[in-house]
């Protein structure tokens, strides 16, 4: 029998589940839309059609049933049994818009938006220091529960607060000092739902900002396997090193482990060859942890989330020294 039920789970909602405005599905696959293309069901499947139905379906959910959410999940390992409770999917019209205040040079901007698009409105409205986010492939709701960043710079430059929605379905304002960053983290608690975030950058000229995006983009294209079936970096960096640099002497360039690899391009990045299971990719992940800290006493520590339930009795074991 499936650890995955979503009807039991709805039947607990109650009738309140018809205020609901946005998609709301049981037992949902996700594979469809991981960039690894791997990863079992959803339990609960919503796509809220705004903040105040997001609102409603917090309130509505017990409050012992755990909440996931995704955005463009590009930095996310969804196990092959699925994830037990709500998956909350930020991808509708309100969490993808953004614009510039009035208060120039600030930009609100849903946190279902791509960074990439970040990156764009900012140029084209002359903020410059947003350049970093038109290299990562991601959603800025991601961005902001990992302080994601790239050529030099993060999102901890750039923000000035976020709104997000609590357990109680309340809306509540964050300020900088309380999202709590530090490298590829944020201590922000785990059950809030960031809905929205408020940016700050440095007047530039356009040519100045494209030409640093035209950078970023080419770095990319020359050092990253952007075309496959990849979550981005795999390991955060070792303090004062570079977690590929230690991937690489450990001779694990292109290593693999069933229909996983290490890129021979980028050896932190791991990549799904055309027919990985995340157990193949979670494995992977591990025997290269295990085996970089038997090469360099390196302990490495993975950068992208990795969620839900092991199947088929296939359990991968965190490797610990």
């Amino acid at each position: 029998m499936s650890d995955i039920d979503g009807d039991a789970l709805l039947a607990r909602m109650g009738t309140g589940v018809d205020q609901l405005r946005g998609r709301l599905r049981t037992n949902q696959p996700l594979s469809d839309y991981t960039w690894f293309r791997v990863g079992g069901p959803a339990e609960l499947y919503f796509v809220p059609a705004d903040v105040a139905d997001l609102q409603v379906f917090l309130k509505l959910l017990p409050e012992d049933v755990p909440v996931h959410v995704m955005g463009l999940a590009s930095n996310s390992l969804i196990r092959d049994g699925g994830l037990k409770g709500a998956l909350v999917r930020l991808t509708s019209r309100p969490f993808n818009d953004g614009k510039v205040q009035l208060d120039m040079p600030r930009i609100r901007a849903g946190t279902g938006m791509a960074d990439r698009k970040l990156a764009a409105i900012a140029r084209d409205a002359g903020l410059g220091g947003f350049h970093f986010y038109h290299g990562i492939p991601g959603s800025l709701g991601g961005a902001l529960r990992m302080n994601a960043g790239a050529n030099g710079v993060e999102t901890t430059d750039r923000l000035v607060s976020v709104d997000a929605v609590n357990r109680q379905g309340e809306l509540v304002t964050l300020d900088h000092e309380a999202m709590g960053f530090t490298y590829r983290h944020s201590a922000a608690p785990e059950d809030l739902v960031f809905v929205s975030a408020l940016f700050e950058g440095v007047p530039a000229p356009r040519e100045e900002i494209e030409a640093a995006m035209d950078t970023v983009q080419t770095h990319r294209e020359e050092n990253q396997p952007i075309k496959e079936r990849t979550s981005g970096s795999t390991f955060k960096n070792p303090s004062g090193g570079s977690a590929w640099k230690c991937i690489d002497a450990a001779g694990l360039r292109g290593f693999q482990v069933g229909g996983a690899q290490m890129s021979p391009m980028h050896c932190n990045f791991m990549i799904n060859m055309g027919d990985a299971t995340a157990y193949d990719l979670e494995s992977l992940g591990e025997t290269v942890r295990k085996r970089v800290y038997e090469h360099s006493g390196t302990l490495l520590q993975w950068e992208g989330k990795r969620m839900g339930l092991f199947t088929n009795g296939k359990v991968v074991e965190t490797f610990r020294p």
